[in-house]
């Protein structure tokens, strides 16, 4: 399994259309890196540079040590695995994941090996002598990635394979795409829009926006810390609460408010978000990090507030209790103990050890 570098590629459409920007990014050996973003930040058009079916406008990639800015896409011993299947459908499932093989003039008998060897990993064996129409779409899935593994490539690339599956079977073929990985250790770049599979499947994950890196970390650390109000905003399911307000002291004690709307900033906060005193900032709270005060342990005057409950979804062991205080509308997740009525008013503890602060300007983490 190969290294993957990008160093400093951008692509650029007729018209100034700019795709990818500047983008520096290393994929280290037998890395699953996946790619994540909202529709046209790039990152489809990232992976087909890397492929070599898109032409980059500059910089430089290299697939091991070599640079392939001119190898055509059949020489750079990849193998890509689409969201449409694109199988042969008057082919066998055998004579689909044989055709790229033969085309190479593997002999008969190494062509056996390798289909039976990834029919066996796939759990598809019994499938081989039916033709894709015969099959459900998860069997299929699983025919595209019996495809490209028995070529056995340098590098995987995956363009949004999942999509076309049911909730519940993309679930189970999440796993079976973090097995495949864990038994080849296989280098894998993973594009997806859905921050629920970049999460569960990359080692590392790479958000992007307008075609610019946004950050690259490890799922926890990307979900924790995130750089920017992008990147906290796009991570997360749901999405992190912002609210705009200001922030002053009180003698010894630094505090942000937005109407009714107040808390205490944590006292190792306090110097860095005290220097937006009298200017307006960005708080950030996840849902988890706000309880109901009668389920809350650390509860406080100083990070309680009073909150409307306007909407309640109920999702079995947990709740996301729609909310408004004032102006200012947030969400909750709580425990499926918790049993509020539409148009309630709650006390609400904050988790203020969890809470992130961004400039309103740059959007840059303060905090």
């Amino acid at each position: 399994m190969a290294q993957v570098s990008l160093v400093n590629v951008s692509k650029t459409y007729p018209g100034n259309v700019q795709a990818v920007c500047d983008i520096t990014l290393s994929i280290e050996r037998k890395e699953f890196i996946v790619l994540v973003g909202p529709s046209g930040c790039g990152k489809t058009t990232v992976l087909r540079m890397i492929a070599g079916l898109e032409d980059i406008t500059s910089g430089k990639i290299y697939i091991g040590d070599k640079l392939v800015n001119d190898v055509p896409p059949k020489d750079r011993d990849i193998a890509m695995v689409f969201q449409n299947y694109a199988l042969y459908p008057h082919m066998t499932v055998f004579q689909n994941m044989a055709f790229a093989l033969k085309l190479r003039k593997y002999p008969k008998h190494e062509i056996l090996a390798r289909v039976n060897e990834a029919a066996e990993i796939l759990g598809i064996k019994k499938f081989l002598g039916r033709k894709p129409k015969e099959l459900s779409g998860g069997q299929r899935q699983r025919v595209a990635l019996g495809r490209a593994i028995v070529r056995k490539p340098l590098v995987f690339l995956f363009d949004e394979p999942l999509s076309n599956l049911d909730a519940k079977l993309r679930v189970q073929m999440r796993t079976e795409i973090k097995k495949l990985h864990q038994r080849l250790q296989a280098t894998i770049v993973y594009v997806t829009h859905d921050q629920t599979e970049a999460l569960t499947m990359g080692d590392r994950v790479v958000v992007l926006k307008d075609g610019v890196i946004q950050q690259v970390d490890a799922p926890l650390l990307l979900y924790g810390k995130p750089n920017n109000g992008f990147v906290a905003s796009f991570i997360g399911s749901p999405p992190m609460n912002f609210i705009k307000g200001n922030v002053y002291r009180a003698g010894e004690k630094v505090y942000f408010q937005s109407g009714q709307f107040k808390t205490r900033v944590p006292q190792g906060a306090a110097a860095k978000v005290a220097a937006y005193e009298n200017k307006e900032i960005v708080f950030g709270i996840r849902a988890e990090d706000i309880y109901d005060k009668l389920f809350a342990s650390e509860a406080s005057p100083e990070n309680t507030v009073k909150a409307t409950c306007e909407v309640i979804e109920p999702m079995g062991a947990e709740a996301y209790l729609y909310l408004r205080s004032d102006h200012n509308t947030f969400v909750a997740r709580v425990s499926g103990q918790v049993h509020p009525v539409v148009n309630q008013d709650l006390d609400l503890v904050l988790d203020m050890g969890k809470a992130h602060f961004f400039d309103p300007v740059t959007e840059k983490a303060i905090l």
